[in-house]
């Protein structure tokens, strides 16, 4: 997903008080990364605080996807540090034109910068999640799928589950798995792409099969809380008692961050849901989540 968001710096600035850049070596490359910690982080020195890593999409910077997924204003409202990572050349590997196995170690990276976090921060090892938009979504579900001994659940926007991590998936935690996908989707279809990535549906139907979530769990409700934005969610969940797999269809929604500032540079980015704030429900959902 290549954007620019410049734009939004200035208007932005403001949330980015607490934020620091600072890199980490890994694999002889200097990774860089956002750190962004609440005011009570200050306030309440005896807390340990729970982590969200927030995975760029590809073509965008760390500074794009903080300042455009606003996530910190949540961090705010709930308590919790956010980091934002950055990737080599602004990707992340997911089997997606680099070697699964043999391309960018971004996993051993993600391994090493949570073990950096808990140094220098106090971290809630017990819970510790990622989230991500496009190519960082399918990152977040690579994460699911390698590392389930340290991130109790994971929420993808505009990303389902790449054939790659499919394939590869063989480690037997569970972790909780969040799916939000517009049906308009011009970047990243909703009913996927052969050989790329499967549709969400068949992506929420996987997770919750590994998880062991039974349908006699299932939950479903539609969201339309502005009956004029020309969308509505569709929310199913299920669960197995301590994990659950929901997946938030979008009608008419585009390849976007839910309750974002709406912006178009003459791609195919689509509707931005007014009926739901990607944020809240995102954290809502993995707060449920203990490893």
């Amino acid at each position: 997903m290549k954007i620019l968001i410049g734009l939004l710096v200035l208007a932005c600035a403001s949330q980015a008080t607490f934020a620091q850049v600072k890199s980490l070596p890994h694999k002889e490359e200097k990774r860089r990364y956002l750190v962004y910690t609440p005011p009570s982080y200050d306030s309440e020195p005896r807390k340990a605080f729970p982590v969200v890593f927030n995975f760029h999409g590809g073509g965008m910077t760390m500074a794009e996807q903080m300042l455009y997924t606003q996530m910190n204003r949540a961090a705010d409202r709930h308590q919790f540090i956010v980091v934002y990572p950055a990737g080599i050349k602004q990707d992340w590997n997911v089997g997606f034109g680099m070697s699964y196995a043999d391309g960018i170690d971004d996993i051993g990276f993600t391994e090493a910068l949570l073990a950096r976090l808990k140094q220098d921060y106090r971290v809630d090892a017990e819970r510790v999640y990622a989230t991500g938009l496009s190519r960082g979504g399918f990152f977040a579900l690579r994460i699911a799928a390698e590392l389930p001994h340290l991130f109790a659940a994971v929420a993808s926007v505009g990303a389902p589950m790449p054939a790659p991590v499919l394939q590869h998936h063989a480690k037997p935690g569970k972790v909780g798995v969040l799916l939000l996908h517009g049906t308009a989707d011009q970047v990243v279809a909703y009913g996927g792409k052969p050989g790329g990535y499967l549709s969400a549906e068949e992506s929420f139907r996987y997770w919750a099969t590994w998880n062991g979530a039974g349908a006699d769990s299932a939950s479903r409700r539609v969201i339309d809380a502005d009956a004029g934005d020309g969308t509505d969610v569709t929310w199913v969940e299920q669960g197995n008692g301590r994990q659950s797999v929901a997946l938030a269809t979008i009608r008419e929604g585009g390849h976007t961050w839910p309750g974002a500032d709406p912006f178009n540079v003459g791609l195919p980015i689509g509707k931005t849901t007014r009926d739901i704030d990607a944020n809240d429900v995102i954290w809502r959902f993995l707060d449920k989540h203990r490893r």
